[in-house]
């Protein structure tokens, strides 16, 4: 079965959104290396609109893994519905990445991309991953006396 892109650049980047607020990941799940901030022009697709937002994420560069916070996102997001109310925000998806060169120019006089050349210039992730955590808990030691 083949797969359907919307990007027309080659898929790249393992992606996570992490759905707990209160974990942060200093450390590659998949390597353990050490993982750093990053911007990336992520493309979102909140229902039935794109937008493109930069937005600062956890990166691992050897893996190529990238983990934004789904609760930061949602914020941001939050603001956008309030400038913009007309727009229904039914789902969060990121699509991909789209290429920061393009990103920046549209951010410019140019204006916002067509759907032509936002396609032209995005990365569909390549392989998106979901965070599943454990909380650690406190279990009180069962004590036996022998006497």
């Amino acid at each position: 079965m083949a797969t359907r892109h919307f990007g027309k650049l080659k898929p790249r980047y393992r992606f996570a959104l992490n759905p707990y607020p209160d974990v942060r990941f200093s450390r590659c799940p998949n390597c353990e290396k050490l993982m750093h901030a990053r911007k990336f022009p992520l493309l979102l697709h909140l229902g039935g609109t794109l937008l493109t937002l930069g937005f600062t994420c956890r990166y691992c560069t050897p893996c190529e893994f990238i983990i934004a916070h789904r609760h930061e996102l949602e914020l941001q997001l939050e603001f956008f519905k309030a400038q913009h109310p007309d727009v229904r925000v039914d789902e969060l998806f990121v699509v991909g990445t789209v290429d920061r060169k393009a990103w920046e120019r549209s951010l410019g006089n140019h204006g916002a991309l067509s759907l032509d050349e936002l396609r032209e210039h995005t990365s569909d992730i390549k392989d998106p991953r979901e965070i599943i955590y454990e909380r650690p808990t406190w279990v009180r030691a069962d004590t036996e006396e022998n006497g």
